[in-house]
């Protein structure tokens, strides 16, 4: 959490924020984990870092699962700003990222960015986040390899980068809206009723 001056001067409409952010339930596959906020975005900030693995049981008795290959990753940041911001509409406003890895076939699909910005909002709609002035990008990365590693097949990420402005200081709604998201990129089921799936096949 990054706060400008003495943590005693923390305005409550922040805490209650972080207070909802804690209550969140956010899938069991996703990790996540506070990570050092930008400091100059705002004066009070919050950020989370999310992980999605591919498991892969532990031989031996008494076996657990381990992490395997990376299938998502994101970011959540949450800013306050108690003067407020005409460009959010508000004192609050949402930051995110995330990032998953396909096949080239799939990720050359030209519906693949449309249809991970429906599916932001639809998530946000799904899970009864109130919200405004959303915004975003989608930008596919290929990745081609050469000489000793010519061999390797083309691949694309596909990053989504958005940001929205919450309607109230209940963010728990919006991070676990954004958590299943992650899970999602990450090829994971099931997705809730009336979402549109990414075109997403995992790579071998």
């Amino acid at each position: 959490m990054t706060t400008h001056g003495p943590i005693q001067a923390v305005p409550p409409a922040f805490l209650d924020a972080l207070a909802a952010v804690r209550r969140a339930s956010c899938r069991k596959e996703i990790s996540l984990r506070e990570i050092p906020a930008p400091a100059r975005l705002a004066p009070y900030a919050l950020a989370l870092s999310a992980d999605v693995y591919e498991r892969t049981p532990r031989r031996g008795h008494g076996a657990e699962e381990s992490h395997g290959e990376e299938l998502a990753t994101g970011r959540f940041v949450l800013l306050h700003d108690p003067a407020g911001s005409a460009l959010w509409d508000g004192t609050f406003r949402i930051v995110t990222y995330i990032r998953a890895r396909m096949d080239a076939e799939m990720g050359n699909d030209a519906m693949l960015g449309s249809v991970a910005w429906t599916w932001l909002l639809d998530a946000l709609n799904e899970s009864g986040a109130d919200y405004r002035q959303a915004g975003g990008t989608t930008t596919r990365v290929l990745s081609e390899s050469y000489g000793i590693l010519a061999n390797r097949a083309e691949t694309i990420d596909i990053e989504l980068r958005a940001s929205w402005t919450p309607g109230d200081q209940d963010i728990s709604a919006h991070l676990q809206a954004w958590a299943d998201m992650v899970c999602t990129f990450a090829g994971l089921p099931p997705l809730p009723s009336g979402v549109t799936a990414l075109p997403h096949r995992r790579l071998s």
